[in-house]
């Protein structure tokens, strides 16, 4: 893969171009490997100048920004160029660094690198997908010259190209690189290209320490991160938010669950995670929820089981897709300031957790040992019977301290179905980081959480330890004693728009018998309604090839200090979709519950929003459980939808994140 460049002929007076050449060259032998993709970089990054544009600068609370432009490379003859965000603090010099990479259908984030400024680092946020960049809060924009990725479109969403090359196709149009099948037609080659040349970048600036660069992203930007750290040594310490954990190729008999696509062997040996994991060397934290659409935990669990602890942080938020918690978010800050800014912090180490199935009353049992060189606040056992890990409810096992280790009990009530575990040790923030300046996500916390590596067992293993099926259904759902705990709550912090869900009402355990009525009691102090939301074979969960339907019910109450009972049965629920006709048979589809003072209700055969009402008093419920019906059966479906049905519900799932995240700025 040898390239040869014409660069411009420059003459006194003037400036006489020669048509350019590719930065690389029509690679004689289709790339097949990692290294053969990469070749051609080192002499890439050599020998094309950055040709660096600032195209705005301002300074804002002691830190000098600027809207910049760097040349990636030039490809088909012309040149590509990116936009980003760069700031640090005014007079700072040789810092450490960090490279932001946004996720998809978002834009550089300007209060991410003014953030890690105020805290004092460099950043750059790179504009990869091309959207309009927003600065100055609100929906202020800048309207300059922007990324172009010349005759190719590395977009995100695509601003030309009708396909999706992020999606796997590496097929040849007239926007892809190569005119031939090849791994270098992936547009996260592109992208990836473009974050090692803001690497360069930052090398260059005499603001920064050209030893400590890190790198961090969510969602997209968590695989390019991910990617990042595994292809470019440079990179000191990363942190990949709901991105990066890789294509599963394990059997259902080694691994029980995670989200398992069909790829080619060009794409697993090039453009898949799973070739970028192994070649990590520098210290990680992987920062993902449970339930996240985008990086499916089972396959992290197992694509990452090689990669050393000493490597190798997790933090991992229980019950939340694609999104953290406040005291997960802020390990990212903490992360940085060990690896990059050597601060005095050391983060602990990842707790021990043991599964042992064999056991004197045959119920598996899980033993937490944490690092104690920071004291332990709480230890919070996890364990989940679901193979699905998209909708899985995660149980919380109570678990009990004796010495310095925490020990629970997981009954399960089949041995047909896997075990899946993990712990969260909390410690209490540094006070020197209580304070400060934190963004979305990382505030409001005086605590941050470490978790440990997950644990599983298969159905086989389960039958072979003697382990016995002791658990048994429960109609007392939540009784409210340790308020939100088994609930994921969003838009807390405005009154009108809050929402608390659950996945609890699939889990077998709380499965809704067949006609019975759900019950729960609630206070609000002003008249009010609450929103009910039945969200039905999520991911067809519970029924293959069949869509995800909402069905709803409004409920209408007086204002009162005193607790009063909610009711509905399955007559009152109606599909927030008016095609949808038919009502729900019974609950066994249920894959999630929520409550809020608004949502989607239909009314006179029309969707309509329910407009919401400012909540006065305790958001608070009690007695969460089901009245009458007879347990007739259990389904335990979970299964993979086709291609069609997946990418509609992965395009969902992004399109509800990006509306979460416009509601989270309000």
């Amino acid at each position: 893969m040898n390239a040869t460049r014409r660069h411009f002929l420059r003459v006194t007076g003037a400036t006489f171009a020669l048509p350019l050449l590719d930065s690389f060259a029509l690679a004689a032998d289709i790339p097949q490997t990692l290294d053969q993709l990469w070749a051609d970089f080192a002499a890439l990054d050599k020998d094309t100048p950055l040709e660096t544009e600032v195209l705005k600068e301002w300074e804002q609370d002691g830190v000098v920004c600027r809207i910049v432009r760097y040349r990636v490379g030039i490809f088909k003859g012309a040149p590509s160029r990116v936009a980003a965000f760069f700031a640090f603090p005014k007079g700072g010099a040789k810092l450490p660094a960090i490279v932001d990479l946004h996720g998809g259908g978002q834009s550089a984030s300007l209060s991410t690198v003014v953030t890690y400024a105020r805290r004092g680092y460099a950043g750059i946020s790179l504009n990869w997908g091309g959207n309009k960049l927003n600065f100055g809060g609100g929906n202020v924009t800048y309207d300059g010259p922007q990324t172009d990725w010349g005759k190719l479109d590395a977009t995100h969403p695509p601003q030309r190209n009708k396909a999706n090359h992020f999606a796997g196709a590496l097929t040849p149009d007239e926007f892809t690189l190569d005119a031939v099948e090849s791994p270098r037609n992936s547009n996260w080659f592109l992208v990836l290209i473009a974050a090692r040349r803001a690497i360069t970048f930052l090398q260059q600036q005499p603001e920064v320490d050209a030893g400590r660069i890190g790198a961090r992203g969510h969602s997209m930007g968590g695989k390019l991160t991910t990617n990042l750290a595994g292809i470019d040594r440079r990179i000191k310490a990363a942190v990949p938010s709901c991105g990066g954990s890789g294509d599963l190729l394990a059997s259902e008999g080694e691994m029980p669950g995670g989200s398992r696509t069909k790829r080619t062997a060009m794409e697993l040996a090039c453009v898949s995670d799973n070739a970028y994991i192994p070649r990590i060397t520098c210290p990680v934290l992987w920062l993902s929820p449970t339930n996240d659409f985008h990086a499916h935990m089972d396959n992290m669990v197992w694509n990452w089981r090689a990669v050393p602890d000493d490597l190798l942080r997790l933090s991992i938020a229980p019950h939340l897709n694609h999104r953290h918690t406040d005291e997960h978010a802020i390990t990212e800050y903490l992360w940085f300031e060990q690896h990059l800014k050597r601060a005095d912090f050391k983060m602990p180490q990842t707790p021990k957790l043991a599964l042992q199935l064999k056991t004197a009353g045959g119920i598996p049992q899980i033993t937490v040992t944490p690092d104690g060189s920071r004291p332990v606040l709480r230890v919070d056992i996890y364990y989940s019977v679901d193979p699905h890990a998209l909708t899985r409810f995660w149980r919380d096992a109570k678990a009990v301290k004796s010495g310095n280790q925490w020990t629970a009990e997981c009954p399960v009530m089949s041995l047909a179905q896997p075990l899946f575990a993990f712990a969260n040790v909390i410690y209490e923030l540094p006070a020197s980081y209580q304070t400060g300046p934190q963004t979305a996500g990382q505030e409001n916390t005086k605590t941050f959480a470490i978790s440990s590596r997950v644990a599983f067992a298969t159905p086989a293993q389960l039958q072979a330890s003697g382990a016995k099926a002791t658990d048994k259904p429960d109609r007392l759902i939540d009784d409210g004693a340790r308020g939100w705990h088994d609930w994921y709550l969003l838009n807390w912090g405005h009154p009108p728009l809050w929402t608390a869900t659950t996945r609890k009402l699939k889990d077998t355990k709380w499965r809704g018998p067949d006609g019975a009525t759900l019950h729960f009691e609630i206070q609000c102090e002003s008249d009010n309604q609450l929103v009910l939301t039945f969200n039905t074979n999520a991911w067809g969960a519970m029924t293959l090839n069949k869509p995800a339907v909402d069905y709803t019910a409004l409920k209408d109450f007086k204002g009162s200090p005193d607790w009063q009972t909610v009711s509905v049965s399955l007559s009152d629920i109606t599909a927030t979709d008016p095609k949808v006709t038919d009502k729900l048979a019974n609950w066994q589809t249920v894959t999630e519950f929520t409550i809020s003072p608004h949502g989607d209700v239909v009314k006179d055969g029309q969707k309509v929003k329910v407009d919401a009402k400012v909540w006065k008093g305790s958001r608070a419920i009690r007695n969460l459980r089901w009245e009458g019906g007879e347990y007739a059966r259990q389904t335990n479906a979970g299964a993979a939808l086709n291609a069609d049905d997946f990418q509609k519900n992965f395009n969902d799932a992004i399109r509800k994140s990006l509306d979460q995240e416009k509601k989270d700025g309000k």
